[in-house]
């Protein structure tokens, strides 16, 4: 049977997508309901994003420019059609984030007492202040490199922030360029200044020059006897993704190193940004220099890398941020904590296990709204300390540091407990702190794996067996988001704890997969990518389908990260034309068109951005009446369908199915934080009307208990 295909101009180009989901990342910045300091922080992850776009999918396509290819993308376009296309994209946006910095932001900021200044508009005292500081702990380290017949142009390190500095002779009358990295490793971007200098009424709270500026305007000092006509700002960013082949584990770990080694210093120059007041000159000297074509510049009317806004949330005014939220302990977990048991909160004989617990039943997690410490490193902590347990096998892709999670398995292997860490080397942008990790267990007794050869291992999976009255019984968690404490309370993010035969076993034989040679092609109940889970998705929505052609009860609600897969989009498309009704949250890229007239006319797509990153999956499909229900780590890519190892288990609890099915509808009611996708790729922010609904909002606040997991 044929492959169902697309027609190229009915998919949306996966890069724009990816530009369309970061220019609504912006409008959270640009936005008068967004808290001053927040709007900073989004600018922020603004500029980190699209660094990391450029680190990695720019470099590809240019790597594919380089290499020759001509071969199309699924819409139908050359890699230099869509870097064009990007680039194009990408100049309004880059206008947008510098206006509201100089024109809004800052105002508004110096009005609430956080004053961010230029070193020109420091007062005298100020000025004496700032230039001590930079004579004692700045210009030690600093190294100015001249440029000239015999000196070479620099290396210049990837995302470093410079200095293009023009030097006069006033002897020969020589003009001469020198470059001067601005040392950011170890100093704040931000200089604050002690605020009893300032000379502002009212005082301010915090007030602050950017670290360049406080170098540049104290050249001078590093070229005495010179003349110094001028300074300008530049910044370049390299190729970072790292190329490995399928190689064993210690291989593995030796390529990694030398591949962060080269990440460091970077790869090719993807793009150079440069101060817009920049001579042309000076911008011929940087294009040559670096090896950058023109349509790479990029011109920035303000200060280049504002991810460094992202220090502002340390600032201490919490009205200008997001109310403070701390999750709640799930009730069904609420008797079960030990630390309650220990400071005698609760007596001995009103403590149970988690364990017990979950022999009554599963339990569905809603992260940041339950709370990691309380559940998930509950569960690994009692599985660590209780003598009954014998083994714990997880996986572990990006863990935070100072993880309880580490030191709980830790503990476990110095229990006397069989402890199986997978370590995922190639979580991109965390290989160095696994690394670090995989060692430090190495060393604990933990057997450390490294996964599959030639796959991602992106599952987020525990198993825990214990032994119980002569018999060995499992436990286990399945979830969407990482075993990482920081990021489980600033991403949302599904989970399952069960006790259910039928996991523990599909769980046993993934480790066996993941550790071993076994080649297992089915499992009871989980969808296992590579083996089944495209093959199974695809089937569902074909079912669907099929339900819909004859009659019954067919419709898909759907939330993920991306959907780019061009085999489960084919699907949709058909389904639609069936007559399914399909509505899908997707938060970030989106290839899919919907609303065209006799092809998608039954999809919308709507993507949620507020204040916690949204990172959960869950599938639901109608099945003529029959509901099934789905959580897990995949989005609907062809890398999580084809080339990572990930899990999507079922929920089939009645209770938890309707939490999650209110959950879904409660993302598809809102009408504050939700974007509504048009058939031409762009997004619409969707207006309140006489009842404002934000699902994130209302989940913080509890006014629809009925959506949250804590209840189980």
């Amino acid at each position: 049977m044929a492959e169902p295909a697309v027609a190229p101009e009915l998919y949306i180009n996966r890069e724009l997508s990816w530009v369309a989901f970061n220019q609504r990342v912006l409008a959270q910045a640009l936005s008068e309901h967004t808290p001053l300091l927040e709007q900073a922080k989004f600018s922020a992850i603004f500029s980190n994003n699209l660094d990391e776009f450029f680190m990695v999918r720019v470099a590809s396509l240019k790597s594919q420019i380089e290499a020759g290819v001509q071969s199309l993308s699924d819409d139908g376009l050359t890699p230099s059609q869509q870097l064009a296309k990007v680039r194009e994209a990408l100049a309004p946006l880059l206008s947008q984030q510098q206006a509201h910095y100089r024109h809004y932001l800052k105002h508004q900021l110096a009005e609430a007492g956080v004053h961010l200044i230029d070193y020109a508009r420091l007062n005298k005292k100020q000025q004496q202040w700032i230039n001590t500081y930079f004579q004692n702990a700045i210009f030690p380290v600093l190294t100015p490199l001249a440029v000239d017949p015999a000196h070479p142009f620099p290396f210049i390190s990837n995302l470093s922030l410079n200095i293009a500095a023009l030097i006069r002779d006033p002897e020969s009358g020589q003009q001469q360029f020198a470059r001067v990295k601005v040392p950011q490793k170890n100093l704040p971007r931000f200089v604050q200044l002690p605020v009893e200098l300032s000379d502002h009424e009212p005082t301010p709270i915090y007030t602050a020059v950017p670290l360049e500026q406080v170098v540049a305007f104290n050249l001078q000092l590093l070229f005495p006897g010179m003349t110094v006509e001028g300074h300008y700002f530049f910044r370049v960013t390299r190729d970072a993704d790292l190329e490995l082949r399928d190689l064993e584990a210690d291989d593995l770990m030796e390529a990694l190193q030398q591949g962060l080694r080269k990440r460091r210093m970077g790869g090719e120059v993807v793009r150079l940004e440069v101060a817009d007041e920049m001579p042309q000159d000076v911008v011929d000297l940087l294009l040559e220099g670096t090896g950058v074509e023109p349509a790479d510049l990029y011109r920035i009317n303000g200060p280049l890398g504002l991810d460094d806004l992202m220090s502002l949330m340390g600032v201490p005014l919490p009205k200008l941020k997001d109310k403070p939220h701390r999750g709640r302990t799930p009730a069904a977990l609420a008797r079960a904590q030990k630390s309650l048991l220990e400071d005698g909160s609760i007596k001995a004989e009103e403590f149970e296990s988690i364990f017990s617990v979950l022999r009554r039943g599963d339990v569905l997690l809603h992260h940041p709204f339950d709370l990691f410490s309380t559940s998930v490193e509950e569960f690994i902590n009692q599985a660590a300390d209780d003598p009954s347990v014998l083994a714990i096998k997880m996986t572990l892709y990006r863990v935070s540091k100072d993880s309880p999670i580490i030191a709980a398995l830790i503990r476990a292997a110095e229990n006397g407990k069989q402890v199986m860490a997978l370590v995922e080397l190639k979580a991109r942008f965390d290989e160095d702190n696994n690394i670090q990790w995989a060692r430090q267990l190495e060393r604990s007794g933990v057997h450390v794996v490294y996964g599959v050869i030639g796959l991602k291992t992106h599952t987020k999976i525990t198993l825990v067996v214990r032994k119980e009255k002569e018999r060995l019984r499992s436990y286990c968690h399945i979830a969407t988001g990482n075993y990482n404490s920081r990021t489980s309370t600033l991403y949302t993010d599904l989970g399952l704890l069960s006790a259910r035969p039928e996991l523990g076993q599909d769980l046993a034989e993934l480790f066996n997969y993941l550790t071993g040679f076994s080649k297992q092609q089915e499992f009871r109940r989980l969808l296992v990518a590579p083996v089944t889970l495209r093959r199974r998705m695809q089937e569902l929505i074909e079912r669907e389908t099929e339900h819909a052609l004859a009659g019954r009860p067919a419709s898909i609600k759907a939330k993920m990260n991306a959907l780019v897969d061009p085999a489960i989009i084919a699907r949709l498309y058909a389904a639609s034309q069936a007559g399914v009704q399909i509505d899908l949250v997707v938060r970030g890229m989106c290839s899919l068109r919907p609303g065209v007239e006799g092809v998608s006319d039954n999809i919308r797509v709507s993507s949620v951005i507020g204040r916690f990153l949204e990172h959960s999956r869950l599938f639901w499909f109608a099945n003529g009446g029959d509901h099934e229900m789905f959580i897990g780590s995949a989005d609907w890519m062809g890398r999580n369908l084809d080339r990572r190892v990930e899990a999507v288990v079922p929920i089939e609890d009645p209770g938890l199915h309707q939490k999650l099915l209110r959950l879904i509808d409660a993302y598809l009611a809102d009408n504050c934080t939700a974007w509504d996708m048009q058939a031409d790729g762009r997004f619409v922010r969707r207006i309140p009307d006489e009842e404002n609904v934000a699902v994130q909002a209302d989940l913080i606040e509890g006014w629809h208990r009925n959506l949250s997991s804590s209840d189980n």
